[in-house]
């Protein structure tokens, strides 16, 4: 497991860093093994390194794509995969561990189009807001997944939400919810950037 100070949602890329001697530990058992992943969940409180925070129990699978080496560190590309809910953590000697559970995959139903459209257009509006009062991580112009389910997912990853919004949204257990809760955090965003 790597705890991390933001949320990976599936469907979507995280850059690492990895230093920490845990985590290269971790990296050198995961690697012999085809394909490479591990989970990543937010920290509740705490910090990245170092060990000892306080994690979410709601995560997400991560697949390495790309792996670079230097001297002071390992750069990798992983993408997200399926959802998973820890079970149990375990001794966190060598490196932080647990017991998960894969969450359902959601299903896509073609009678929520209407709603993924609104929801994409809240999203785009609101980043478009954002970007003229602070940096954006992704612009109101990027691209989405073609397939239903994927293209979702990516939304929720690119609306410009906090933490603890995203974990929600990550919880989700139907389209719909995801839907749902990706329109209502981000209009109560856009509402927030206009005051």
């Amino acid at each position: 497991m790597f705890p991390l100070g933001s949320v990976l949602f599936p469907h979507m890329p995280v850059l690492l860093r990895v230093f920490e001697d845990r985590y290269l530990i971790m990296l050198s058992r995961i690697l012999k093994t085809e394909p490479s992943e591990f989970g990543i969940v937010l920290i509740e409180r705490g910090q990245e390194v170092g060990g000892g925070e306080h994690r979410f129990g709601v995560g997400t699978v991560a697949q390495i794509a790309q792996l670079e080496t230097t001297d002071e560190a390992v750069g990798l590309v992983a993408q997200g995969g399926s959802r998973i809910e820890v079970v149990e953590w375990l001794d966190d000697d060598p490196y932080p561990r647990a017991e998960v559970r894969e969450l359902d995959e959601l299903v896509w139903d073609a009678s929520l189009e209407p709603l993924r459209q609104r929801a994409e257009q809240i999203v785009r509006r609101t980043l478009a807001l954002a970007s003229e009062y602070t940096d954006q991580a992704w612009s109101a112009t990027v691209e989405l997944s073609d397939e239903p389910v994927a293209g979702t997912w990516q939304l929720a990853a690119i609306a410009p939400l906090g933490e603890l919004d995203q974990v929600a949204l990550l919880r989700s257990r139907s389209v719909q919810e995801l839907l749902d809760g990706i329109i209502e955090s981000t209009v109560a965003a856009e509402e927030a950037f206009r005051q």
